[in-house]
């Protein structure tokens, strides 16, 4: 039996009240929120969050092939993948590939993971904008899944793949040029009368090849960034009205290549054993993929509920998201920008600064952060253990808020963080409000973006507050 051995879902802590975009650009807006990614987020830090999720939830299963997918990738030429191999400290046999470009690549990747023989983890994420005032740019949300996907040999399977089916057709709906900063969409209309047909085509053979009547199905997915057609074809399946899976659109928004995997990881935080999961995805033709929740999808607990994940979001204002997204130009700090990073010396502390693995004595025990040769305790050298500390919660000892060190987003803060089990360093937060951090705050740390610099971007590990 081959399917899917854990999940995670991940959306950023910033949303963006709709109802601000039209007094500020005198049009578009609208009821709800979405997601805003962070300054110092992009698609390669969301799906390492993701993946983390659902690397957490899978016990001993690991993978030992990493797909990544995005329309938004932090680099071109350069995969992205490894970045996300590297933080998750996989080992070097694992590949990592990039299937990047569209958001009917996510999907893609999916279907090559069940269809693969080897335990597969699929990260899709997405950073989705588009001009102030836009339909899209209201509509749309940033976010990321991940998906451990293997058989019975692997790991306690969550959800069976039935099988599915596919349509192609060649059609002009949705493009973006390389180097534009948003997407350009033909005439409504057009879009919904190539989709529904070949969206309807796929729901009839994928229920013959999976031997499933449409009445029979529990749930039902429909992702799409084409809301009209999904709509359309939704009242077209023949499912019981109380079968359709809340698309996330008033409170998450369209997440582009994460979404398919994203209400996905939803579905099955809620399934019960025997569940029928219909996924249905419209991009550049259709895909239906049919999942049926076993028995394990009774004990299996997601490591951080997408439900928990949406609810705990703080606002951000308009202007600071047009900002954030480059659409509003502000004066840069006052201060000399950021060198580029170092590959060599990148390359010499790859454990550390991807993986933050710090170090400890073996003779005293003593925690080394960054790692040390040389133990602070006893004096002891090169005697020293590895030991991975991303998933190791602290506490803020000090704070202190920089109004003056450069920042794309001012000002920045810090803190001496005191992990669990020893260790402590001064670490940058992030997701916060400075008014409202006080010593003795619990924080877990999130990969991110540090600042990007002749065109490298600085990845490293900040600390954000523990919620929920």
């Amino acid at each position: 039996m081959r399917g899917i051995i854990s999940a995670g879902g991940y959306v950023p802590y910033r949303r963006l009240d709709r109802s601000e975009i039209a007094a500020v650009a005198g049009s578009g807006g609208g009821r709800g929120t979405r997601t805003v990614a962070s300054y110092d987020e992009d698609t390669t830090t969301m799906g390492v969050e993701a993946a983390r999720f659902a690397l957490r939830g899978a016990g001993s299963a690991r993978p030992d092939l990493l797909l990544f997918s995005t329309v938004a990738p932090g680099y071109l030429d350069k995969t992205n993948a490894t970045t996300i191999h590297a933080a998750l400290r996989l080992d070097e046999d694992v590949t990592a590939f990039d299937l990047n470009g569209s958001v009917r690549s996510a999907v893609g990747a999916l279907q090559l993971a069940l269809q693969a023989k080897q335990p597969a983890l699929v990260v899709s994420a997405d950073l989705r904008t588009g001009l102030p005032g836009s339909a899209d740019e209201a509509g749309n949300g940033d976010a990321a899944a991940a998906l451990l996907v293997g058989d019975d040999s692997n790991g306690t399977v969550i959800a069976e793949y039935l099988g599915g089916a596919s349509t192609t057709e060649e059609f002009l709906d949705r493009w973006r040029t390389p180097g534009d900063t948003r997407s350009k969409v033909w005439e409504e209309r057009f879009g919904e009368t190539k989709y529904v047909p070949l969206g309807e085509h796929a729901w009839k053979r994928a229920l013959d090849a999976v031997g499933v009547a449409a009445a029979d199905v529990s749930r039902v997915i429909v992702a799409s960034s084409h809301a009209r057609a999904a709509r359309s074809l939704t009242g077209r399946l023949g499912v019981a009205k109380e079968a359709l899976a809340n698309d996330l659109s008033a409170t998450v928004g369209f997440t582009g290549a994460a979404h398919p995997a994203l209400l996905l990881t939803a579905a099955l935080e809620t399934a019960s054993p025997g569940d029928v999961v219909a996924l249905v995805t419209l991009a550049d033709g259709a895909d239906v993929l049919f999942f049926r929740a076993t028995d394990a999808i009774s004990s299996y607990r997601s490591v951080r509920p997408l439900a928990g994940q949406i609810d705990n979001g703080a606002p951000i204002a308009y202007g600071k998201f047009l900002t954030w997204r480059g659409m509003l130009p502000t004066e840069p700090p006052r201060r000399p920008e950021p060198d580029r990073i170092s590959a060599s010396v990148t390359g010499r502390t790859e454990d550390y600064k991807y993986g933050f693995v710090g170090s400890r004595d073996q003779a005293s025990g003593a925690l080394h952060l960054p790692p040390a040769r040389v133990s602070r305790v006893g004096g002891a050298q090169d005697d020293m253990e590895p030991v991975p500390m991303s998933d190791v919660q602290g506490t803020i000892s000090t704070i202190t808020i920089d109004r003056i060190a450069y920042s794309q987003s001012p000002p920045i803060v810090f803190a001496i963080v005191d992990f669990e089990d020893g260790g402590r360093l001064p670490v940058e937060l992030t997701d916060v409000d400075a008014s409202q951090l006080k010593m003795g705050d619990r924080v877990e740390m999130t990969f991110r973006r540090l600042f990007t610099a002749d065109g490298i971007h600085n990845y490293f590990w900040k600390a954000r507050p523990v919620r929920g």
